[in-house]
This record gives C-alpha cells, structure tokens and sequence, in this order.
C-alpha cells in the first residue's frame, strides 16, 4: 500500500492521492487565517475508521445473503486539550442499519467489524475507547 502527498500552496493545503489516482485535500482546520479547504489528517482517521467498518459489515451481512439498503454511520472522536500529541482517546460510533433482517444479525455483523476485522479500529483501540450503538430501522438494537 503506498499514498503520496503533494503540496498545493503555500499554506496547509495537500493533496494525497492512492496508487489508483484517487485523491483527497488535506488541510490545516486550526489554522488562523485563510479558509479551510480539506480534510484534517484526525477527521481522515475518523472517516477511516467508518469506512472500514462500513466495508466489513456489509460483508458480514452480504456472505448472510443479506444486502441492507442504507448504512450510515456518524462518528465522534473525543481529545484531550492542550495536549501534544492529541490523540484520540475516546470514539463513539453511531451505526445506523436499515433493511429486512434481524437485530441479532445487525449487531453480530457490527461487533465482528469493530472487534476483529477492522484494521483501522484495532490500530486506534491501543489509544481510543472505541464504543458503537447500533440502529436498525430506526430502532436501537
């Protein structure tokens, strides 16, 4: 797995792009001047940690013969302030299922995700309390 970084002006802003030319704006949101124009490098991690889990739960669900037809997720990264370096040390994941299948299936695929196959909440569950919620139909399970 390989990424390469460019800068793009003379202020915070880059461009990161994969080995399959796909590309994200990363930028410096604390920065004091001037607007924002991407991502910062802790909301990418974030939004990691949802799409892996995304990709995993659909898997789960998908070798079940189960295809939900919306999966979302909000996710809510907590840090200490004023320290150096900030990680994370609490997440909380709101995963909001819906679909013809039962709670049971939805909070085994969920748990299987953030307990053993995602690599992104694996990596961060050495820094962060990762904690989930899940809701299927609108219904907390």
């Amino acid at each position: 797995m390989k990424v390469e970084l460019e800068r793009l002006n003379n202020d915070y802003l880059f461009e990161v792009t994969n080995s399959n030319g796909h590309r994200v704006l990363l930028d410096n949101k604390s920065k004091t001047e001037g607007s924002v124009k991407g991502i910062s490098p802790m909301e990418l991690l974030l939004m990691g940690l949802a799409g892996c889990s995304s990709i995993d739960v659909v898997a789960i669900l998908n070798k079940q013969k189960i295809n939900p037809t919306s999966i979302k997720m909000e996710v809510v990264g907590q840090r200490p302030e004023n320290a150096v370096p900030a990680l994370f040390n609490t997440i909380t994941v709101k995963v909001l299922l819906e679909g013809d299948f039962s709670a049971d299936k939805a909070k085994r695929a969920v748990a299987l995700s953030f307990d053993k196959y995602c690599s992104v909440s694996k990596t961060l569950e050495h820094t962060a309390a990762i904690n989930y919620e899940i809701y299927l139909n609108g219904e907390k399970v």
